[in-house]
């Protein structure tokens, strides 16, 4: 039976819509203590003194601790280095140390017996903080030196990914449109804050844990390095997740406040973030400001670009390193052919919440800023954008496209299909040109309504993973992997991708994701690669199993082993159905000679491990068409749709749900998400009544067409990944949705587009900041 590229029901919608779920706040161990995290009330300050007296006695305080307690512990480090930038001085220790970088850093940590005694003595902790000034603008702020990093700049380092003679094209390039464009600062706010639980046995000797999702394993790594125990006496447990889009499951200073409580008290220990720390506390994400030039030939080809970008990383580097910077930049010319390009990221300090990723990191800022540039330019060369599009983008005679570089150590091979087909193909199924044809009547009627497209380049699938499958003696299957249940439905993937395998029906196999104890090693769930990099390894681990059970089943059958195919969770011999074993009875008959072997691990179990040592593309097109409020500037979706080509969908209802899930997320940051701070550096949206959140009111059908034209090539499973492909364009298409409705001259400017800067920019259509 084929289970790969059908609908199937998600497995874990079972028990979650049942309310046997398990997450971390669910969790509570016996004799179990809870953590309240003391943070900075102002954004840059000398830490003169933290008196913890009055805490410490109120009665049900068990521990009250601040960095004096964690004297001689390393600072959290990146998951990622990056070549010829220094991260050690920037890096973020657990509890602040002598300076405080943010509204929110952690200063101390209180340790009570329920979670309201724990706040109690938090307020009773008193600080006494000199206030320093604040740095609150990347681009301005980036040649200061702050006193609280004596010796060090604000600027952290600068990612370079460049190739061709760009001086030169842009020397005698006869067309040149420049723009400087920012996007603002936003991030992930799952509906389930962050949280922790860990308890230590000390009789075992052994720490358990719960509530670590996304990088699970390198989080076990660090734990085990700063707390200067074993990794093997860290077990990590999946807990279910409400969500996580990339910010979810780094390491953070909780992460090693509380196993380091828990191993100090001998006591377990429950951290649970409230809505307003993870609006201060939990990583930011997206705010770079852009300066970006195009330079074009006579017949409207694009001959070069010239990126420069400032990242505010605000107040430490966090575990990405310089992942986001590297993204925005070796990305940063798209599907598109051009001879030369040069994309700078400056990475800099601020005083503001740090940043890491979210979902589609580094790629929603560069596709808005080139995308955007785009339909400018097609206004200054008097062209079409979508012909403009249409002349520049790689075809199938360009394909597969090698640019001269390496992208995390890996070369930057573009293995898509066809990108103007794409294009072409995609605008015609969702009608893109009628979408025109309506706005354009519209404006005659005098509504302010307009379309407009973008084009993008994913990437996916780097690195490696591990599985394990297992097959019992009642044939029973088990699947473990090193991915993590956060909403995208992996347990289902991951038992397709097994049954496949073994032509069983998807439920009846068990997928068990991030169990230390059962896999060795794992990389997470990121990057649109849990699928692509550790659905492959299932793939593998099955096969090893498939392998082993034929040679047992040739033996139990008096056959020859290449007779043997699998149907309906068993072998048989090819064209006789009745000379038949089940997985379950081959299994059986794996425990015992001679069907053991030196060396060979009893039953039927097998490993997988795969490693890509380079990147998959994705590709597709987002189109948009919006209207808006002359007396307000409030933007109305009314049309929105997404292609995508991703090789394969193991589930394409799964697809589906991602590309119009993140569609939703991109809406939120082009339109009303945003992270705003007053002049002291003061975060102003702690509550969700300030940051505002997409309404389903506020969003039109979101249509979805997926493309399995291109299959990976150096992928066993054909796949590409899906997961950020909706996020990814929405900045650019809204952004040109918007402009195309207001006919401005110039550019919008920055992202998101609320209602005050949307009538800014009616007022002012033509002090755009663009040039030619």
């Amino acid at each position: 039976m084929n289970a790969i590229g059908v609908s199937v029901p998600r497995l874990e919608d079972d028990r979650l819509l049942r309310g046997q779920g398990r997450f971390h706040d669910e969790i509570v161990r016996p004799g179990q203590l809870w953590l309240r995290v003391v943070r900075s009330p102002v954004a840059h300050a000398r830490i003169r003194g933290i008196d913890v007296e009055a805490a410490a006695a109120l009665p049900g305080v068990v521990d009250v601790i601040t960095a004096a307690d964690l004297a001689g512990m390393p600072r959290i480090p990146v998951r990622q280095p990056s070549p010829g930038i220094d991260f050690t001085p920037y890096l973020q220790p657990a509890l602040a140390t002598g300076f405080v970088q943010y509204v929110g850093d952690p200063v101390a940590a209180v340790l009570a017996e329920d979670p309201y005694l724990a706040e109690d003595a938090a307020d009773l902790v008193a600080l006494d903080l000199e206030e320093l000034p604040v740095s609150l603008d990347a681009r301005a702020g980036a040649t200061l030196r702050p006193e609280s990093r004596p010796g060090e700049s604000a600027l952290v380092g600068t990612v370079d990914f460049s190739y061709g003679d760009v001086d030169e094209v842009f020397a005698t390039a006869p067309h040149v449109v420049a723009a400087d464009l920012k996007v603002g600062r936003h991030s992930g706010t799952p509906l389930e804050p962050r949280g922790l639980v860990a308890e230590w046995n000390a009789r075992a000797r052994r720490m358990t844990v719960w509530g670590a999702t996304k990088v699970p394993y390198f989080n076990r790594r660090v734990t085990a390095r700063m707390l200067g125990i074993a990794e093997h006496q860290i077990h990590m447990l999946e807990s279910d997740a409400g969500g996580s889009f990339g910010i979810r499951g780094e390491f953070y200073p909780e992460d090693l406040l509380v196993p380091f409580l828990a191993l100090r008290t001998g006591r377990p220990v429950k951290w649970t973030e409230d809505r307003t720390e993870h609006l201060i506390a939990a990583n930011h994400a997206r705010e770079q400001e852009h300066r970006i030039e195009l330079a074009f030939d006579e017949r409207y080809r694009l001959l070069g670009l010239r990126g420069e970008a400032w990242l505010d990383t605000g107040g430490y580097i966090r575990t990405h390193g310089a992942v986001v910077a590297a993204l925005t930049s070796a990305l940063m010319s798209g599907p598109y052919r051009m001879a030369a390009c040069r994309s700078r990221v400056h990475i800099v300090t601020t005083n503001k919440t740090p940043v890491g990723t979210y979902r589609a990191p580094g790629r929603f800022q560069h596709n808005f800023v080139r995308e955007h540039a785009m339909d400018l330019a097609a206004d200054r060369l008097g062209v079409d954008p979508v012909e403009l599009r249409r002349i520049n983008l790689l075809d199938g005679g360009e394909l597969p496209h090698r640019r001269p570089l390496h992208v995390f150590g890996a070369p930057m091979l573009l293995d898509g299909k066809d990108h103007l087909e794409h294009f072409d193909k995609s605008r015609e199924i969702f009608g893109y040109d009628t979408w025109r044809e309506e706005a354009r009547r519209a404006r005659e009627q005098g509504r302010l309504v307009g379309t407009g497209c973008a084009v993008i380049l994913e990437k996916a699938g780097l690195g490696h993973d591990s599985a394990v499958v297992d097959v019992g003696v009642t044939g029973a299957i088990r699947v473990a992997m090193g991915g993590a249940n956060v909403g995208q439905g992996v347990e289902t993937v991951m038992a397709q991708i097994a049954a496949e395998e073994f032509d069983v029906r998807t439920e009846s196999v068990t997928v068990v994701l991030s169990d230390t104890d059962i896999l060795a090693d794992g990389s997470g769930t990121f990057a649109s690669r849990t699928t692509v990099v550790g659905g492959t390894a299932v793939k593998l681990a099955a096969e090893q199993v498939l392998a082993k059970a034929r040679r047992v089943a040739a033996g139990l059958l008096g056959t020859d082993p290449d007779r043997l195919v699998v149907r309906d969770g068993g072998l048989e011999a090819d064209g006789e159905p009745g000379r038949r074993v089940t997985l379950g009875e081959i299994a059986a008959a794996s425990f015992a000679p001679p069907y053991v072997r030196t060396g060979e691990e009893p039953g039927l179990i097998g490993r997988g491990t795969y490693l890509a040592d380079a990147m998959t593309y994705p590709y597709g097109a987002h189109y948009a068409q919006a209207e808006v409020d002359p007396g307000t500037g409030a933007v109305k979706l009314l049309r929105y749709a997404v292609s995508y080509e991703i090789g394969r969908a193991v589930n394409p209802a799964l697809v589906h749900a991602q590309l119009v899930g993140g569609t939703v997320q991109g809406i939120g940051g082009a339109l009303f998400e945003e992270f705003p701070y007053d002049e002291r550096g003061m975060p102003l949206a702690t509550t969700l009544g300030d940051y505002l959140w997409p309404r389903a009111s506020d969003l039109p059908e979101i249509r979805t067409e997926i493309f399995e034209d291109s299959p990976a090539p150096g992928n066993p499973l054909g796949v590409r990944g899906a997961g950020e492909g909706g996020t990814a364009g929405v900045g650019a298409a809204v952004a040109n949705a918007v402009r195309d409705a207001l006919r401005l001259t110039g550019t919008v400017g920055a992202l998101p587009l609320l209602p005050d800067r949307v009538m800014t920019l009616m007022k002012s259509q033509d002090d755009d900041g663009a040039t030619t």
